[in-house]
């Protein structure tokens, strides 16, 4: 049992790094669903169009995250060796590749933002319903081009804090920016305290906000202790990346960032799949998805728990017991999101009455968000793999093991059961998440042979 079960040592050390972290991002996505909620009493259409808007912002965001996180392997490992030039100058080459991926992602939503959405709107729906919730989003979409900036910022500063073991202060960045953007969004978008009521303009220009505090905070926070972070110190005296070490992390990250760009992307189109049955079950599955994160934090917090702890342990050259690490909270993070899905499951059919949307609406939330339930243990379990392997640099399988996987099976599944058949949309769902078993014994293999058991910092790249 010990082989599975750790000490009280051994969970307060993944505490200390996981507490934060939910935290922070239950925080952020208790904010998003207040938002979500918020938008979703002005009526279907104006939540429908923020739901598209902020499904296409979140393929940007998952672009961003991708390219950090390749670099990140690097930074971890670097910290574990105790090498700050090579964690300063993984920081460097973040800023270059997230500089090139916002002003690619800007120029798109500047010039086919209107088509991206139109194409959740091709529906049977009546013309009005389309033209309205396209206005809407187009309104979104305008305004929250202005805080990708500042989102980047934020994921540069705050993904090489954790990665050097600091979670507190990226928690309480992202603590402050939910709190004001809840406010901003109550005074914007129904106009109190003597303000416009803006409706989804509001909700926009209140999270545009709450992401510059946020980066502010982080920014200044980390060159106000650059003592304790000397890779800060000399950060901007150049821009220059190494070129071996430009290599190294193109080689190992650059499947990862076609990785998260895909898996997004994937993401996207099975939206977009359902979407053909109709508006309301757009409607239905962003409240799904908007509450489902909220209990969805334990395994994605472990997710970065399992990289940041494994990925030092590696680095520092204890391959045993990054090993045991992982193994153990592998089995911890199912276990948590198995007894977090008991409680979604329950509070189902009661969390959709919140919104002001069609009754049709609702009944797709629950019935969605009770299936979500059901594979959340599943989906526990791949996350922890993935970030297992990731942790040892094995981004190539990772890729194959994620968004691979995502495009030729998942996408084309859903894609045809959708345009093929009359199938419910919800067995469509269910189609498409029982397909992930497979994945499951495939992560299991690759775990349990320690494939992803390696040192990929062990030469003095910087």
């Amino acid at each position: 049992m010990n082989k599975y079960i750790g000490d009280r040592k051994f969970y307060k050390k993944i505490m200390y790094v996981a507490v934060p972290i939910m935290i922070q991002n239950g925080m952020t996505n208790f904010v998003n669903f207040l938002d979500n909620m918020m938008v979703g009493r002005l009526g279907t259409e104006q939540m429908t169009g923020v739901a598209i808007v902020n499904q296409i912002i979140f393929v940007f965001n998952l672009c961003i995250f991708g390219a950090i996180s390749g670099a990140g392997i690097f930074s971890a490992q670097y910290f574990g060796k105790k090498d700050i030039n090579g964690v300063r100058n993984t920081f460097r080459y973040k800023m270059w590749i997230t500089t090139i991926i916002l002003s690619i992602a800007i120029a798109i939503f500047i010039v086919r933002g209107s088509d991206i959405i139109m194409l959740y709107l091709k529906t049977s729906s009546e013309d009005i319903v389309v033209a309205d919730t396209l206005i809407y989003g187009k309104k979104y979409l305008g305004i929250m081009i202005f805080g990708m900036p500042a989102f980047i910022i934020t994921q540069l500063y705050a993904s090489t804090l954790r990665e050097a073991g600091e979670t507190v202060v990226p928690m309480a960045a992202g603590v402050s920016a939910v709190v004001t953007d809840c406010l901003l969004n109550y005074v914007l978008i129904y106009g109190k305290l003597g303000c416009p009521a803006l409706g989804v303009e509001g909700a926009a220009v209140a999270t545009t906000i709450a992401r510059y505090i946020e980066s502010f905070i982080v920014v200044f926070w980390t060159h106000f202790k650059k003592e304790k972070f000397e890779y800060i110190k000399g950060m901007y005296r150049t821009i220059r990346v190494p070129f071996s070490l430009l290599v190294s992390i193109i080689k190992r990250g650059a499947p990862l960032l076609v990785n998260e760009t895909l898996w997004a992307l994937g993401m996207a189109i099975l939206v977009q799949c359902y979407s053909v049955r109709g508006v309301e079950v757009v409607a239905g599955i962003n409240i799904s998805n908007t509450i489902s994160n909220l209990f969805n934090i334990v395994f994605f917090a472990m997710g970065d728990c399992i990289a940041i702890i494994v990925g030092q342990l590696l680095g520092s050259g204890k391959m045993e017991e990054a090993r045991d690490s992982a193994r153990k909270m592998i089995v911890f993070a199912v276990g948590c999101s198995a007894l977090v899905a008991i409680i979604l499951f329950s509070l189902a059919p009661v969390l959709p009455e919140l919104y002001k949307v069609t009754d049709m609406s609702k009944e797709y939330a629950t019935r969605f968000m009770k299936t979500a339930s059901c594979f959340m243990p599943m989906i526990a379990f791949l996350h922890a793999t993935y970030f297992t392997l990731r942790s040892g640099g094995k981004t190539i399988i990772t890729f194959l093991f994620d968004s691979v996987f995502m495009c030729l099976v998942s996408v084309p599944a859903a894609y045809c059961l959708s345009r093929f058949t009359d199938l419910d949309v919800l067995y469509i769902f269910i189609s498409v998440n029982l397909l992930d078993l497979i994945k499951c014994i495939i992560g299991y293999i690759l775990v349990k042979k320690g494939v992803w058991i390696n040192n990929i910092v062990d030469k003095k790249l910087s």
